[in-house]
């Protein structure tokens, strides 16, 4: 089984443009998401799966000066562009993680594809403390290639298109949804957001000394002394 991690990423963002690029402790956000799903144990490809428009180039660039693999599709019709992707790299699981997602959990992530493997459901999911008490923004979603199939072939409307998987939460009879805890204690964060969605949440991070390489209990702590503020 062939296990891809998607990276829905662009340039375009109307909360906070460009945000792919920004850095943090002078790293831009893409990179870190791209190297901290390099240390997952479970992935066989990272794709990034970016627009087709023009000011999405840099972007493009800069991923390809990084050795990234890289899909190029429709800017808004995002789940056209996934499946292409998954098409392109063979993918038997596709897992999706978003580019606003720079302290992504690598054995969050593994956890996530081991349980998946194991239950055999349609999909499962750990990003969001909904139903579990993960930190929002540790963690990902995984569905499978026949059931993105199934979706890109149903999802009509341009809400389902652009926000792909609401298609399977807006269809709970359709889809089995399942999701998991962590197994560590201290990570039973649900109270906690990881994701950079507006520049509120990049400003926190203007005088890190976090790294790509640093453990989620040190982001978790770091996040910790900023709520304490």
């Amino acid at each position: 089984m062939r296990n891809i991690a998607i990276v829905q990423a662009r340039m375009g963002s109307s909360r906070l443009p460009g945000k792919a690029l920004l850095q943090i402790n002078n790293i831009p956000i893409i990179q870190w998401v791209l190297e901290r799903l390099r240390s997952c144990q479970k992935l066989d490809d990272i794709v990034f799966a970016i627009p087709d428009t023009e000011k999405d180039d840099q972007l493009y660039e800069f991923l390809d000066s990084k050795d990234a693999k890289i899909h190029r599709g429709p800017e808004h019709d995002v789940l056209t562009r996934f499946h292409a992707a998954a098409i392109q790299y063979q993918a038997d699981n596709i897992i999706r993680i978003c580019a606003d997602n720079p302290f992504l959990d690598p054995k969050t992530i593994d956890e996530l594809i081991n349980f998946y493997e194991d239950i055999k459901c349609d999909y499962a999911y750990n990003h969001i403390p909904r139903n579990n008490t993960y930190p929002d923004g540790a963690g990902a979603e995984i569905v499978s290639f026949h059931t993105l199939e199934k979706i890109n072939s149903e999802a009509t409307t341009n809400e389902h298109r652009e926000h792909i998987f609401n298609f399977i939460w807006d269809n709970p009879d359709i889809f089995e949804i399942v999701t998991l805890n962590p197994s560590d204690k201290w990570l039973m964060r649900p109270d906690i957001r990881l994701d950079i969605d507006t520049r509120d949440d990049y400003d926190e991070y203007s005088d890190c000394d976090l790294r790509p390489e640093s453990d989620i209990k040190d982001i978790i702590s770091y996040k910790d002394k900023i709520l304490s503020l």
